[in-house]
């Protein structure tokens, strides 16, 4: 029996202008265009296209598939999304409005999932650009490998695998190619790449009620993203049974959708369609590797697990297949700010030691408070806590966790806008220099070594800047211990991770000895001695605490992984 859907929504007609607002308001990097709400255009905030030097990547369709498309918009990935109403696709005047925000003389590039109104209306708004003197290409998606070979004009349909051709296509532009280079790589993408879906239920729209067009006990395969019929509905199979067909299907010899052979390497998305438990698409996940692996013969190099492209409430999966070569696994792996683009392993790691160490300097507030009254003005935990405070709120919003240089170049701006007084200076300077030793690695995964480096450059620039040097009372006297004991772990070819966590308690004895040193720099030098014999100084230990919390933090997760 069909019964009316709970949402928690206002009015039907709202939802994608709620969304696009509430959108914009957890990620600042975002912003809409002028026009909204009848121009539903989600852009990055930092792209004018009268001063754009790089390709605009324009995508969009109807909305329902969030967070496709505009949260993939973002330095890297999407410059602009276009904003359909639910499953209807965009209009004329939005897209070509789009194309004016952020299109500069390198052009742009549309890509545009395989739908006859989608491809009309992109279509005609790319004509239109051009006649009014863009340079405009467009790059067709049709990834769908559930349905037979096309018969007619329709072909296959724009699926999942839309969003891998959006990331190669953003690192493309990004890198500064061509407007035809970037157009080259994400077709040859699009042309990598197959995709099938599998749904439990059938989606509802705002304010409509939901379909009982599957029955109890049934599933939809090869299903569509707006929730239209597939290729076929059957009985609910086990999750390796469903995996295996799938699989199957994607790389039929028969229907040559993809060009994947047995010995290829891959890529595998595994994507939501909304209502599915991230527990049952990590068995999927789970599933799809080694079958890939021992059934098709193929290396799988990256997975991807998580909702991509969804539809509505769909609960189910869908599958990709990208076969992948060291140029698609470069364009994968670059940085991105995007805000709903998977954070890798080693982002997943620094993302755990950022945040152990925010929260070890608020643990040690009146801490650092009560050493700071002896020592100086009182104040130096709440200070440190309005940083640390800031940098995971914000962590959220503005980091790019793949891009670890960035991440440091953000949480020195967090630090800046929250703290103030000297600390939040000789932080800002300390994070700034660690930012320029990392940014003169081209590669996004940082060795340790270079973290050394990194943390050698930062502690040169506070004692060239701040006057400070070992044995004055300050935090270098917890990170110059700390750096010497890494650089020698690390020339013993130690463990890495063993190095950090040895080095961190370097740090903590280092900050324990200023109890015993006699202040020269900052207010603590107008203190007497007995006085400040008593504490330890809080600057010190605050380092010590945040870079013992991040070595824990970091063993702890690479443990785990």
């Amino acid at each position: 029996m069909a019964f009316q859907a709970k949402k928690l929504i206002n009015d039907p007609n709202d939802v994608v202008t709620e969304f696009i607002e509430g959108l914009v308001e957890t990620y600042p990097g975002l912003q809409y265009l002028d026009g909204f709400p009848q121009v539903k255009v989600v852009l990055r905030a930092d792209v004018s296209g009268a001063t754009y030097n790089k390709v605009a990547v324009i995508s969009g369709g109807g909305s329902g598939h969030e967070p496709a498309h505009a949260g993939f918009v973002g330095e890297g990935m999407l410059t602009a999304a276009i904003c359909g109403d639910v499953f209807a696709s965009p209009s004329v005047d939005s897209i070509l409005a789009g194309i004016r925000a952020v299109t500069g003389p390198m052009g742009a590039l549309l890509i545009v999932k395989n739908y006859t109104g989608d491809r009309l209306n992109f279509g005609l708004a790319a004509e239109e650009a051009k006649s009014e003197g863009y340079k405009v290409e467009i790059v067709i998606v049709g990834d769908d490998c559930a349905l037979p070979p096309p018969r007619g004009i329709a072909g296959r349909r724009g699926l999942a695998g839309t969003i891998l051709v959006h990331k190669v296509a953003g690192a493309a532009a990004a890198a500064g190619l061509s407007l035809a280079d970037v157009a080259a790589e994400a077709r040859h993408a699009s042309e990598m790449v197959g995709t099938m879906g599998v749904a439990l239920t059938v989606c509802t729209l705002p304010g409509q009620v939901t379909s009982d067009r599957l029955g109890p006990g049934k599933i939809e395969l090869g299903l569509g993203i707006h929730g239209e019929p597939g290729a076929a509905v059957v009985d609910l199979q086990s999750v390796d049974v469903v995996v295996s067909h799938v699989l199957k299907q994607i790389l039929s010899p028969e229907t040559n959708y993809v060009p994947i052979t047995r010995g290829n390497r891959v890529v595998l998305l595994i994507n939501g369609l909304g209502a599915t438990p991230a527990m049952e698409l990590m068995i999927a996940a789970g599933k799809a590797v080694p079958r890939l692996q021992l059934e098709h013969g193929l290396a799988v190099d990256r997975v991807y697990t998580g909702s991509f492209m969804t539809s509505l409430d769909m609960a189910g999966f869908s599958i990709s297949v990208m076969k992948a070569d060291q140029a698609i696994l470069q364009r994968l792996d670059a940085a991105t700010k995007a805000p709903h683009w998977p954070v890798g392993v080693d982002g997943c790691i620094l993302e755990v030691a950022i945040e152990a160490a925010a929260n070890s300097v608020i643990n040690l507030k009146d801490w650092l408070n009560e050493w700071d009254s002896k020592a100086g003005d009182g104040d130096c935990g709440s200070t440190m806590f309005r940083g640390a405070t800031a940098i995971l709120e914000d962590m959220k919003k503005f980091y790019p966790l793949n891009d670890p240089a960035e991440t440091v170049n953000e949480i020195g701006s967090s630090i800046r806008r929250a703290m103030g007084g000297t600390s939040g200076i000789i932080y800002d300077i300390f994070c700034k220099a660690a930012y320029g030793q990392l940014k003169a690695n081209p590669k996004t995964v940082v060795t340790a070594k270079q973290w050394k480096d990194a943390l050698e450059a930062s502690i040169a620039a506070v004692s060239k800047y701040g006057g400070a040097s070992a044995g004055y009372r300050t935090m270098l006297d917890a990170l110059i211990p700390a750096l010497t004991v890494l650089q020698e772990r690390l020339d013993a070819e130690d463990d890495p991770v063993a190095a950090f966590v040895l080095s961190s308690e370097a740090a903590l004895a280092g900050a324990e000895s200023t109890k015993h040193m006699q202040a020269q720099a900052g207010r603590s030098s107008y203190v007497s001695g007995e006085i400040l014999a008593s504490v330890p100084d809080p600057g010190a230990m605050a380092a010590a605490s945040w870079y013992r919390a991040a070595a824990l933090a970091v063993k702890d997760k690479c443990m785990a992984l």
